[in-house]
């Protein structure tokens, strides 16, 4: 039986390209320091595809090596990238809502993400805030995925076994294969940094995977077995 449901927020809530308008902002902040010009956006898409199609590999070490001149300069990237990237109303996703409140007072819910403090008051803003019991952000835990401590931290908070619970991802390399690796089961997100067309073997390492959130709600609180369900048709 499912008792927690942890969810990734870039991606599974809201648009992964709240995430791209930051860090493209950063790069080309940095870039006009250096006395270069802005970014450009079709070859920044390039890198960003490659990495989503691979579901390997730091995006800020590939976008700091091809648009800044050094991978060592991903941390520069990071930090700035930090201080633009926001959740602006109407950005999240219109499955998530119905989703979440179809769980509540069912299982613990949590949210279990990379991501700054400010999505808390965004979430809020956005009506989730008062259905989430575990607060898995990593700028204020102090861990981040895909260390298992994140993991750990959030099962601690729900007080499950990692066997009673399920995390959702848009991820296979920060969400899937980390969660896993803990003992959870999982469900892969299709929408945002995961890749356009996955492969059959990166479909088989989560339990199963799906293209929204419709329909999933129903799917973790039913006694079938889990990961019985094919993936789901994309709407």
């Amino acid at each position: 039986m499912v008792r927690a449901v942890f969810c990734d927020i870039g991606g599974p809530i809201y648009d992964d390209e709240n995430f791209v308008a930051a860090v493209l902002t950063a790069l080309d902040e940095l870039r006009e320091r250096d006395g270069n010009g802005a970014v450009d956006r079709s070859q920044f898409r390039e890198v960003y595809n490659r990495i989503r199609a691979q579901q390997s590999g730091s995006l800020r070490e590939a976008l700091a090596a091809d648009f800044l001149g050094s991978v060592d300069r991903k941390r520069e990237l990071h930090e700035l990238t930090r201080t633009y990237w926001s959740h602006p109303a109407g950005t999240m996703y219109d499955d998530v809502l119905p989703f979440f409140r179809q769980l509540a007072g069912r299982v613990r819910i949590g949210v279990l993400a990379n991501q700054e403090a400010p999505v808390i008051d965004a979430l809020h803003r956005d009506g989730l805030g008062g259905l989430i019991d575990v607060w898995g952000v990593s700028a204020v835990v102090g861990f981040e995925k895909p260390s298992p401590e994140l993991f750990r931290w959030c099962l601690k908070e729900a007080g499950v076994a990692p066997g009673e619970a399920v995390h959702i991802g848009n991820r296979l390399d920060t969400d899937v294969r980390p969660a896993k690796a803990v003992g959870l089961r999982t469900v892969w997100l299709l929408r945002g940094e995961a890749p356009d067309e996955p492969s059959v073997e990166q479909l088989a390492e989560p339990d199963f995977a799906v293209h929204s959130l419709g329909g999933l709600a129903e799917r973790l609180l039913s006694t079938e077995p889990f990961g019985t369900t094919p993936i789901a048709a994309k709407s």
